[in-house]
């Protein structure tokens, strides 16, 4: 079980969910209502109070939480995880389904201490309650953890090489097969957009491609953007959109994150993962602005600013994904700030034509409390991609729908597969909230999960 699961049945201390009508009630039963009183506790959502007993010691929490605030933000016992004191709990009483309040409290204990002297470690944990399928949920946290560690871990320790490296121990672990094609490879085995993104750098690109799974199972193929660190390239960009350039690879640890959850629980699916992974990078043999590329696809793509990077390696990824017409391909990618501008930090835009798998991606993220938003693959936007000089232009002649022009960029390099969908994920939570710590998030993998548990998990 995950670190934060604890089998320990002494010394467990409740947590009961109340209202602002009923906490006094709750409170009464362990003697502390005249306490709670005093020390303002209201019962509002969010409001924490610790009960003493007579030892000094506490006898339960009172935690501010109703059917109404599952609705508002499911994630908020999450906040349970860093403001309690160190010790053992239990949810108790009416927290209707515990599943996304015990989840929502595993992701909350995440942190990220690799460069720290005295890690902390996990010190506040849960006992399952009833109902609660705490290897479910194990599995899913230890893949979030996973992916949120790659998106914090600074790029001069997470290269290509390394992200490589990640793919290679996850599917090692779960019985899959890798193969990667690195450096000037690239061009010999037709990936020239990945080549010529990467090749500046003294890291060399890769694409790494891993399979697992019954090969006579439904097709479904995840692709993640891998891009390890984004300077813009020659069009390099200013130090303060530099900054958080290291969680430019999110993409990457969204699509495996989701893979792992996949491969832990078994699903009946032939699951493929690709990841094109570079460092876009300054050097003398830097892709140009104006630079005319090709692409395994065939098409020919006119450069109109080397920091619009990721589509193009994804390009290159998603051809190789649809040359076998898989069942489902779903891309991921840290691709645009105009999708920032539109939806915020907190939802992610989703792009497919498919109106089923539209219908079935929002179902699963309500479901799950990771949201996404459909936006459309606006056809009459297309002709914003011309270009005079080559088949198309990888970024718009015009300042508006940046994150819709990109998704139809993408859109030219499926073809094959019976459903596509793509995810302009942000992968950062600028500022803590219950169950999202700041720093790197793998948002749409728990999605993704769900989505492919309903679709293929046999009866």
């Amino acid at each position: 079980m995950h670190p934060a699961f604890s089998t320990e049945t002494s010394d467990v201390i409740p947590i009961y969910a109340v209202t602002a009508e009923n906490w006094g009630g709750v409170a009464a039963e362990h003697r502390g209502e005249g306490f709670a009183k005093a020390s303002g506790f209201k019962g509002a959502p969010g409001d924490l109070i610790l009960l003493p007993d007579t030892k000094g010691g506490i006898t339960a929490v009172l935690f501010g939480f109703s059917i109404a605030d599952v609705h508002r933000d499911p994630f908020l016992p999450g906040k349970l995880a860093t403001a309690l004191p160190d010790g053992v709990y239990r949810f108790e009483g009416a927290w209707g389904d515990p599943s996304l309040p015990t989840l929502a409290f595993l992701l909350g204990n995440y942190r990220f201490e690799r460069y720290k002297a005295k890690p902390k470690g996990v010190t506040v944990k849960l006992v399952p309650s009833s109902g609660v399928d705490a290897a479910q949920l194990s599995l899913i946290a230890e893949a979030v953890f996973e992916g949120r560690d790659l998106i914090n871990t600074p790029a001069n320790d997470m290269g290509p090489a390394e992200i490589e490296a990640v793919i290679r121990a996850v599917a090692q672990h779960f019985g899959a097969t890798v193969t990667s094609v690195i450096g000037d490879d690239l061009l010999a085995q037709n990936f020239p957009m990945v080549h010529a993104v990467g090749r500046a750098s003294p890291r060399a690109p890769r694409i790494v491609d891993m399979h697992w799974g019954n090969p006579a199972h439904p097709k479904v193929t995840l692709v993640g953007k891998g891009v390890a660190f984004d300077t813009g390239g020659l069009n390099i960009k200013p130090d303060n959109s530099m900054l958080l350039m290291k969680k430019d690879m999110g993409g990457a640890a969204v699509a495996l994150a989701a893979a792992r959850m996949v491969m832990a629980a078994g699903l009946p699916i032939r699951l493929r993962l690709i990841v094109p992974t570079v460092e876009n990078s300054i050097s003398g043999s830097a892709f140009r602005p104006g630079d005319v590329l090709a692409s395994r696809k065939g098409l020919s793509v006119e450069i109109g600013n080397t920091d619009a990077e990721g589509r193009l390696i994804l390009g290159d990824a998603l051809s190789l994904a649809d040359e076998e017409a898989p069942d489902l391909v779903l891309d991921f990618a840290t691709l645009t700030g105009a999708a920032r501008v539109a939806l915020g930090p907190d939802l992610p835009p989703v792009y497919t034509d498919d109106e089923a798998l539209a219908a079935d991606i929002s179902a699963a993220g309500t479901a799950v409390n990771d949201p996404v938003w459909r936006m459309p693959l606006w056809k009459p936007y297309a002709k914003l991609l011309d270009s005079k000089v080559a088949d198309i232009n990888h970024i718009s002649s015009g300042a508006f729908a940046g994150s819709v022009t990109a998704a139809l960029f993408l859109q030219r390099f499926v073809e094959k597969a019976k459903a596509w969908a793509h995810f302009d994920v942000f992968c950062w939570v600028p500022s803590p909230k219950s169950g999202r710590p700041e720093g790197g998030e793998v948002q749409a993998a728990r999605l993704v999960f769900e989505l492919l548990e309903r679709r293929y998990r046999k009866k």
